[in-house]
């Protein structure tokens, strides 16, 4: 089976490494087992930090600290810009995740976001696909991720550009 390459958003890294929510545990298998590989950047993980300090969320900041240097050791750097014009997320906020996605060569884009979610259709003719953590999960599930990186027209090990 092919190692994914996979962009997670601020929400799905929380739920990853803060609330270790149950829906993102096959997430966290393929990571440990190296069945899929997380790609990140600066721009997201300073979204991530600016989200671990909303007052509602009530995290302390050693918590902050370890959240966000697990996430250093889990999201692999791709500093490469998205290298054609991508549809407009109907959130600015958001469009982070599509550049990062598409210069990553990601396979997919796991979200909760619904903004991004909307975009699902959009994005099949960019490389990679837009899906839920249960989404990815059935992907991951088997030899699913065969067939993924088939249907995107991905092969073999994944390196992002730098």
């Amino acid at each position: 089976m092919r190692r994914l390459s996979i962009v997670l958003d601020t929400n799905v890294v929380l739920d990853l490494l803060h609330f270790r929510d149950p829906a993102v545990e096959p997430l966290r298998e393929a990571l440990r087992k190296g069945r899929a590989a997380c790609f990140g950047n600066a721009a997201c993980r300073d979204e991530l930090a600016h989200v671990l300090s909303y007052p509602q969320l009530k995290i302390a900041e050693d918590e902050a600290r370890r959240i966000l240097d697990d996430y250093a050791d889990l999201a692999l750097p791709c500093a490469a810009a998205a290298s054609i014009a991508l549809p407009q997320c109907r959130d600015p906020d958001d469009q982070k995740f599509l550049e990062l996605a598409q210069a990553a060569k990601a396979d997919l884009l796991v979200s909760k976001d619904k903004a991004l979610l909307a975009m699902a259709k959009k994005t099949g003719r960019l490389g990679f696909r837009i899906v839920t953590p249960a989404g990815a999960a059935a992907l991951l599930a088997g030899d699913q991720a065969e067939s993924l990186a088939s249907a995107a027209g991905v092969s073999g090990t994944h390196v992002p550009p730098t």
